[in-house]
């Protein structure tokens, strides 16, 4: 019989489907991710980051930038969609919050004077697609250009800490969203990139498609790890056994800290604020 009794036998498994957020959960905390996907009713989770905030703000200001006719794509013009998109949530008080909008207007400022905004891009904030051996990997992305005939994937980032190409590298969501944009938008894709607006940095790689193989294997290998430990969870298993605390400094900013004691015993407490670049 196939795993668990629940296949049968000779039939192949269901493609599990992930998004690099559910892959980063399972990965970070099993606990973490049972409470986030699994559990019903769905658990209350912690109030609203700051830096969360903040960095969505930004998202927001710069896909409404794009969708402008290229003769309004002006600095002045992206520094007024901060203030649109503009929300307090996670601030310690309104003075704060006026501060980082300053500062996040500068961010976008700057971001549109030296970038190409005569681009029109393929996508933005678009969901894509594909399915691979034993996973359909999906996920939405901040930007996707074309350049040459090929896809790139950007992705902004607005946290406190400097970037290297190694990041970029590295990213698993980065390689699973160049793979789901070109089965999405049946182009190649293998350049990605991190726009990281409080620095300017733009980090690129280019990925070959042995990398991006390699990436896949190691999201198929997470993605068939969480959905045996789901389907044993339904089968009746031991839900703390199956979906075990991972411990350390994430406990701090985890939206469950409330609902997991060796999460709080684990990490100090912090403002919503905390993690705002000073």
């Amino acid at each position: 019989m196939g795993q668990l009794g629940l296949e049968l036998e000779g039939m192949p498994r269901k493609l599990v489907r992930v998004t690099p957020a559910k892959l980063a959960t399972w990965t970070g905390c099993p606990r973490r991710y049972r409470m986030s996907y699994l559990d019903r009713p769905a658990l209350p989770r912690g109030g609203a980051w700051a830096h969360n905030t903040l960095g969505a703000v930004v998202h927001n200001a710069l896909r409404a930038f794009f969708d402008l006719p290229v003769a309004r794509r002006t600095p002045e013009q992206a520094e007024a969609l901060v203030v649109r998109h503009w929300k307090g949530d996670g601030f310690q008080d309104g003075e704060q919050a006026g501060t980082y909008r300053e500062r996040a207007r500068g961010w976008v400022h700057e971001y549109v004077a030296n970038t190409d905004v005569s681009i029109e891009p393929v996508g933005l904030e678009r969901w894509v697609s594909a399915p691979t051996g034993r996973i359909v990997a999906e996920g939405r992305v901040d930007r996707i250009d074309e350049r040459d005939g090929e896809l790139v994937i950007v992705d902004y980032k607005t946290g406190r800490h400097a970037l290297t190409t190694d990041d970029a590298r590295g990213s698993q969501a980065l390689a699973l969203y160049a793979l789901a944009a070109a089965r999405t938008l049946r182009r190649p894709c293998h350049q990605v990139e991190l726009h990281h607006l409080p620095t300017g940095q733009v980090l690129s790689w280019e990925h070959t498609d042995e990398s991006l193989a390699r990436q896949v294997r190691r999201a198929e290998e997470a993605a068939d790890e969480l959905a045996t430990a789901g389907e044993e969870l339904a089968a009746g298993g031991d839900r703390e056994a199956l979906f075990p605390t991972v411990t350390g400094r994430h406990c701090t900013w985890c939206d469950f800290r409330r609902h997991c004691p060796e999460g709080r015993a684990a990490a100090p407490e912090i403002e919503p604020w905390a993690m705002l670049a000073p």
